[in-house]
C-alpha cells in the first residue's frame, strides 16, 4: 500500500544526521591531535608528512564510506518518492538500512572488529539491493 511519499524524507534525514555525526567526531579527533601536538596543523593542508592517529584515520575512512553506497540509498528513496512506490515495505527497508549503517558506523569507528563490521556492511548491501528490487519489481 502506497503512503505519502514524503515519509521517506525521515530515513534520509537520519542518514544525513549519521554522516554529520561522523564528521563532527572526525573534526574533534583531528582538532585534539593538533592541540596535543601529535599532528602539525599544516599536515591537513596537503596530508603530507607525519600522519594522523589510527582512530582519526578510521573516522576519515568511515566518513568517505558514507558517500559511497549510501548515495544509492538516497537515490532509491528519491526514485520511490517520484514513482509513488513509498510503500510500508519500502519504508521498513529504508529504516533497516539506516539502522544497519548506524551499527556499521559504531563498529567501524569504535572497536573496528572485522567480522561484525563485515556482517553489518554486507547486511546493509542486502537491504539496499532489496530496496532496488522492490522498485524494479514493483513497477
Amino acid at each position: 500500500m502506497s503512503m505519502d511519499a514524503r515519509i521517506l524524507v525521515y530515513p534520509m534525514a537520519a542518514m544525513v544526521v549519521l554522516t554529520a555525526t561522523v564528521l563532527v567526531a572526525l573534526f574533534r579527533s583531528r582538532l585534539s591531535q593538533v592541540r596535543q601536538g601529535s599532528v602539525p596543523a599544516g599536515y591537513f593542508k596537503t596530508y603530507q608528512g607525519e600522519g594522523e592517529a589510527d582512530a582519526s584515520i578510521q573516522l576519515s575512512r568511515h566518513f568517505a564510506n558514507l558517500f559511497e553506497a549510501p548515495v544509492l540509498f538516497y537515490a532509491a528513496c528519491l526514485v520511490a518518492m517520484v514513482l509513488g512506490e513509498a510503500t510500508t515495505a519500502f519504508l521498513v527497508l529504508a529504516w533497516a538500512y539506516v539502522a544497519i549503517r548506524a551499527v556499521h558506523a559504531y563498529i567501524h569507528t569504535g572497536t573496528n572488529r572485522l567480522n561484525p563490521r563485515i556482517a553489518a556492511y554486507f547486511s546493509s548491501w542486502f537491504v539496499l539491493l532489496s530496496m532496488w528490487g522492490v522498485l524494479v519489481v514493483g513497477r
